[in-house]
């Protein structure tokens, strides 16, 4: 019997509607985990603390759209637990399955009638002072951005130490094949498939024609600095969350990850297919 968590996104699931037939389908055929502040809604799952519930399940279920996933990439990723997503959002290129289609790609999951996809991560350590100050990991993209109060940041863009190209910019994203579809792609970036093993480098709104995105081998090290000698501010994301703020001097240094996403694939569209109906 799979043991799995289940993971709603109530801003999507209003009432949890979803989730509570999800739940009700999947009860004698599963061992289902839901976090503990769900208790109040009564149902027959085991409710666990927040901190624990990685540590309970061989699977996820994530209900929402492809930035639920992204929410729960990092932990799910470190503990190799694949996810299945059932599609709330917009566009949903992780979250492949739809409510209407939700109970015969649960009968699929729960025969073992699916493929696993992995999908490679960044890891990304900011750097002050020659010293690490912390490290996380980001599934779609790692974005390097003035603040909202700010000018146009001068960045520098390395590999292995070898200079790529200096922008004057709004930001720079590195994204990986998997965040190609996302703010990249609303950057002018290309969009790349997302079983490869790369990183997409894409100025946002650069103060030059000539400047284009660059396609970087995953396996050399990425370096980006702000090069601004009136200490301009600039401001590190990795999936759409802060994660710190870097000045002149300071580094922001790029790897692939040690870890892979796992993402539960029921149907036999291809990724292309998925591209022309999502954004077509």
């Amino acid at each position: 019997m799979k043991k799995i968590a289940v993971m709603p996104n109530s801003g999507k699931d209003i009432g949890l509607l979803n989730t509570k037939r999800l739940v009700e389908f999947l009860c004698g055929k599963a061992e289902i985990f839901m976090e503990d502040s769900y208790s109040v809604l009564g149902m027959d799952v085991n409710y666990v603390p927040s901190s624990e519930i990685y540590d309970k399940a061989d699977y996820a279920i994530v209900l929402g759209g492809d930035g639920t996933i992204l929410l729960r990439a990092a932990q799910c990723a470190k503990r190799k637990i694949p996810v299945l997503g059932i599609n709330l959002g917009k566009i949903g290129f992780m979250t492949e399955v739809e409510t209407d289609d939700m109970e015969t790609a649960l009968e699929k999951f729960l025969n073992d009638d699916f493929k696993i996809e992995k999908r490679m991560m960044l890891r990304t350590e900011i750097k002050k002072n020659d010293e690490v100050q912390f490290a996380f990991h980001a599934l779609n993209d790692v974005v390097v951005s003035k603040t909202a109060s700010e000018n146009l940041i001068c960045i520098e863009l390395s590999t292995d130490g070898e200079e790529v190209n200096r922008y004057r910019a709004d930001g720079l994203i590195i994204a990986t094949p998997t965040g190609s579809t996302g703010y990249s792609i609303s950057a002018g970036g290309p969009v790349v498939d997302p079983r490869m093993r790369l990183v997409v480098a894409t100025p946002i709104c650069a103060h030059s024609l000539a400047v284009r995105s660059a396609v970087l081998s995953s396996d050399k090290v990425v370096t980006i600095k702000i090069n601004d000698s009136y200490g301009t501010d600039a401001v590190v994301t990795a999936d759409g969350d802060v994660q710190g703020y870097i000045k002149d001097a300071d580094e922001v240094i790029i790897t692939e990850s040690e870890y892979d996403f796992e993402l539960v694939k029921i149907t036999n569209q291809s990724f292309y297919d998925t591209l022309i109906k999502k954004l077509s």
